[in-house]
């Protein structure tokens, strides 16, 4: 077996792994076979009605923020992007919270009005994040796009601190939101969420190839035939996407996008037509395993997940920011 087959057989293993645990540890410890058998009426309410759209929705949203997290790494060539740290969670965190803030529906759209609304924000923050980035410096360096980012999500921040201070009846809805969590997410967050998460990631692994040719640069992957405005417009709108729609069942959970596309690169390479797939079964993993610990470490109460994400991402974050200074100090 070579490394590309066996990445996929331990990811997909370690994602199948994650479910199973997911769905049998909690309060009330259900038995596998209760997938298969529905004798007990009560283990088979607890597992198809609140266990696994739990499980499945952390996995689609982990998945979301994994995948475009490595796109948007692979395109900017910087370890250090995700949709976290460029600002796009915040963007999207502000759409979704306007949508609650106003109850704003539009018939059109219905149930997917507030999907749509956080998506245009993720949209129009990660293009505004990149346009002044490059006002600043043209060379657009790793750390004037991460500064950037931390700027519009300090904003955003404070846009999303004064709707709270404003609100009333909705506080607690809102403030749900921005801490992160899948809890009490019934199937229909995962009707909402999967149309976006397959045309999201479709479009991004159409430009698997592209990706890679972009990490030589630019003009490089201009003279290897790629539409580089086209191809680079492709890929941020299919990584709003998944980050909008990701925020907008979920909250902000931050740096799966940057965990989990960096230690795929490590284990298995950086080529895009497997890193992205791989980052996105892992993302799904680490997402619901970070879900179970947070429902399970402090029972019967429950953290809310982004707070186990940032446990584990801000030190990575800390590590590969300090790897990336040293390189360039010498």
């Amino acid at each position: 077996m070579n490394k590309t087959a066996l990445a996929y057989v331990v990811s997909i293993a370690t994602l199948l792994v994650a479910i199973w645990l997911g769905v049998s540890i909690g309060t009330v410890k259900i038995p596998i076979e209760t997938l298969w058998n529905q004798s007990d009426a009560t283990a088979s309410n607890i597992l198809w009605k609140i266990r696994m759209p739990r499980v499945l929705l952390a996995g689609i949203v982990g998945a979301s923020l994994a995948i475009s997290g490595a796109a948007f790494q692979g395109l900017l060539k910087n370890p250090l992007a995700d949709p976290y740290t460029l600002g796009v969670s915040s963007g999207a965190s502000v759409g979704a919270v306007i949508t609650l803030f106003f109850g704003i529906s539009l018939p059109i759209l219905g149930a997917f009005t507030l999907p749509v609304f956080s998506m245009i924000g993720a949209a129009v923050t990660m293009f505004l994040v990149i346009g002044f980035a490059r006002l600043v410096d043209r060379s657009m360096k790793m750390e004037t796009i991460i500064l950037t980012g931390i700027i519009f999500g300090s904003f955003l921040g404070s846009v999303l601190s004064l709707m709270i201070a404003l609100t009333q009846e909705e506080l607690r809805q809102i403030v749900g939101w921005l801490l992160g969590s899948v809890s009490m997410r019934g199937w229909n967050y995962i009707v909402m969420v999967l149309p976006f998460f397959i045309i999201g990631s479709f479009m991004l692994w159409l430009n698997r190839r592209e990706l890679n040719a972009l990490l030589f640069g630019e003009e490089r992957a201009h003279h290897l035939g790629v539409n580089v405005k086209q191809r680079k417009l492709m890929i941020l709108l299919g990584g709003s996407v998944l980050t909008g729609s990701a925020v907008a069942v979920s909250g902000t959970i931050g740096f799966v996008g940057l965990v989990v596309p960096h230690m795929t690169r490590m284990l298995w390479g950086s080529d895009h037509r497997h890193v992205l797939p791989l980052s996105l079964f892992n993302g799904a993993s680490l997402l619901i395993i970070c879900d179970l610990v947070a429902r399970t470490i402090i029972s019967p109460a429950e953290l809310p997940v982004g707070v186990i994400t940032a446990f584990i991402g801000a030190p990575v974050f800390a590590y590969i920011f300090y790897k990336q200074r040293r390189k360039g100090a010498m």
